[in-house]
């Protein structure tokens, strides 16, 4: 007899499952964000400063103030996915609006003879990254979702994934979860789902497993739904020193929401196949907050010449995720839909900590009538790490071998009319990993329009970004990956207030 759940079942899963290197490298990447004048101009604002969003390069670029003032930035995010998969080729599209950056800064200038001219204290708050995205795929392949479930299953004792005796379905899954691992819960739902089977269902030891689908070809499509944020708070401090130098120094703490939804279909199985359709979902959501410091400094070595040099900790996350799935097939067992998205694997809190970056600048300043600026960045990809390493060495292990350095060229520039500002600006990001095409490189396009009122401004931001990435439907059994070209174009409006 079946039953109905009113509640929500949480478990503390083992380790060694679903955390995996593409989780620890999409908390450690942070997108062109901020103001709409720092978009425009590409991000490079290292040797600049003089605006709020600078912090996210150089903290010491609030000391170029001189004058308090507030800023407010609302962006929309528009995301364009082409995916090719075999046979296939789709087009996915969203739209979403965000207030992705708000702050303001105070300046205080020195009343006496000493040699610190002033000093400045902002905070501001920037949406480092939007993680609002669909992509969908559709095409014929010769890798079945079953793959996926033997890989798993292969070497699992039949008996170590069978329901007890009396024991509902939904409570093996999550026990076997918690007490044996994700790879035996996969292989669990794989049998109760009606994709695979033992070799020999009377053999309790049995640790061999067959699909249960004949296919030369099968039919899928495949739904990757993300949303959510990274964000950053800054509150930062600068000085000027003399005519010619300027210092700061900033604390950051970010925060982490982020949901994955995986919706997997299949069919087009031989007529002789037992079974002919499969649908296979998986939920993730993820929440933590972390924190980083940055350090900074601006020299002029003239009034036409002037460079920047700063270093972004790495920043430490803690972070939570909690993970549910459903499936359904022809030959799943009757009572399989008890397990869905309300039968939740919480985990363990764990941490992340990702790499510092370094930055290098140097900008050039004509007079009243515009500014070219370039900003260099390091960051060493490989050295993100998962903690406790004990529960992911082998994932921090691929990290190592699989990440490597990054090198990030900004090339922005700004031409003053009278009370008018054209500007424009360029982003070259190398791709993280070794190989160069798992993520290819990306590069990045800008433009924008500011309107000055004398004591306030108005700001608009054209920025355009492309990336191809090779993203597989499946981290097993499915190895043909998705080729997308990632065109996100952002479209920003700013207003700053000097008071």
């Amino acid at each position: 007899m079946k039953r109905y759940l009113t509640f929500i079942t949480l478990l503390l899963c083992a380790f060694g499952t679903a955390q995996n290197l593409n989780d620890a490298l999409r908390y450690s990447s942070e997108n062109l964000q901020g103001s709409a004048r720092y978009q425009s101009m590409g991000g490079a604002f290292g040797a600049l400063g003089g605006d709020l969003s600078a912090l996210n390069v150089n903290p010491a670029g609030l000391a170029v103030f001189n004058n308090s003032l507030f800023g407010i930035t609302g962006t929309n995010y528009n995301r364009n996915n082409d995916a090719a998969y075999n046979d296939g080729r789709t087009n996915s599209k969203l739209n979403s609006l965000e207030f992705n950056q708000i702050g303001g800064v105070l300046v205080f200038k020195s009343k006496n003879e000493s040699p610190w001219r002033k000093f400045t204290l902002a905070i501001n708050y920037d949406l480092a990254e939007n993680f609002d995205n669909e992509t969908f795929v559709r095409g014929s392949s010769t890798e079945g979702i079953d793959n996926y479930f033997l890989n798993y299953a292969q070497g699992a004792p039949f008996s170590s994934i069978l329901t007890l005796d009396g024991e509902y379905l939904e409570d093996a899954y999550l026990d076997i979860g918690a007490q044996q691992g994700f790879a035996d819960q996969q292989a669990f739902l794989g049998y109760y789902g009606g994709i695979i089977n033992p070799v020999d269902e009377n053999d309790d030891n049995n640790t061999a497993y067959i699909s249960n689908s004949n296919y030369n070809l099968v039919n899928q499509e495949f739904t990757h739904s993300t949303t959510g944020y990274n964000s950053k708070f800054v509150v930062n401090g600068a000085t000027q020193f003399g005519e010619n130098l300027y210092f700061g120094a900033s604390l950051n703490f970010h925060t982490i929401v982020y949901t994955q939804y995986d919706e997997f279909t299949e069919r087009g199985y031989n007529t002789d196949s037992p079974t002919n359709f499969t649908t296979f979902d998986n939920y993730l959501s993820t929440e933590g907050d972390g924190f980083s410091f940055s350090l900074g400094a601006i020299g002029k070595i003239n009034d036409f010449i002037r460079f920047g040099a700063s270093y972004q900790s790495p920043t430490w996350y803690r972070l939570t995720d909690d993970f549910s799935q459903r499936i359904n097939s022809t030959t799943a067992d009757i009572d399989i839909d008890y397990i869905n998205f309300d039968i939740i694997n919480l985990f363990e809190p764990y941490k992340l900590k990702t790499p510092g970056k370094l930055t290098g600048s140097l900008a050039f300043v004509f007079g009243k009538n515009g500014l070219l600026s370039l900003d260099y960045g390091y960051q060493d990809m490989s050295s993100t790490l998962l903690k406790p390493d004990s529960d992911f060495s082998n994932v921090n292990a691929e990290i190592e071998n699989t990440l490597g350095q990054v090198s990030t060229i900004k090339l922005g520039g700004e031409y003053r009319i009278q009370r008018f500002s054209l500007r424009a600006g360029y982003r070259y990001e190398q791709s993280p990993f070794v190989n160069g095409n798992t993520i290819g490189d990306l590069n990045g396009y800008s433009g924008g329009l500011g309107i000055n009122f004398r004591k306030s401004r108005l700001d608009i931001a054209l920025n355009r970004t492309e990336q191809q990435v090779n993203e597989s439907l499946f981290t097993t059994g499915i190895t043909t990956p998705a080729t997308i070209d990632r065109i996100n174009t952002n479209v920003s409006l700013g207003y700053t207030v000097n008071f």
